[in-house]
């Protein structure tokens, strides 16, 4: 790959893409799901550090769906990501975040517990 032209790196990495997407369902719900966000951050009308933390953390998830270990610091970085979130959060906070951000802890302490379990069979 290395002293090719930036074009035809840009064809590789987009068949891998392509391949990623035809053969990975998990992949193709959380590009769903990174292609609903900027929808959802629209309507919260959310801060450009929202947007920035947000799209990060989707990008994280996404590169790094085929490696359970990388997923695992994502998820660690994603942990992290929200406890800013909550900082930020004006008192007392409306019941809309209250779900989200209970269910992405929920979410995060599933998939990190299915992540470690899976680490341990293999």
């Amino acid at each position: 790959m290395k002293n090719r032209p930036m074009r035809q790196r840009f064809g590789f990495a987009w068949e891998g893409i392509a391949a990623t997407w035809r053969n990975e369902r998990s992949f193709r719900t959380q590009t769903l799901f990174a292609l609903a966000l900027p929808v959802a951050l629209l309507l919260l009308r959310v801060s450009a550090l929202w947007w920035a933390l947000c799209l990060t953390i989707a990008f994280l998830v996404l590169a790094t769906n085929r490696e359970p270990a990388a997923q695992l610091v994502a998820l660690l970085f994603m942990e992290n990501a929200l406890a800013l979130f909550e900082s930020l959060m004006p008192d007392p906070w409306p019941l809309p975040v209250h779900v989200a951000i209970s269910s992405v802890y929920v979410g995060t302490v599933a998939v990190g517990s299915w992540l470690i379990r899976g680490q341990r069979a293999a």
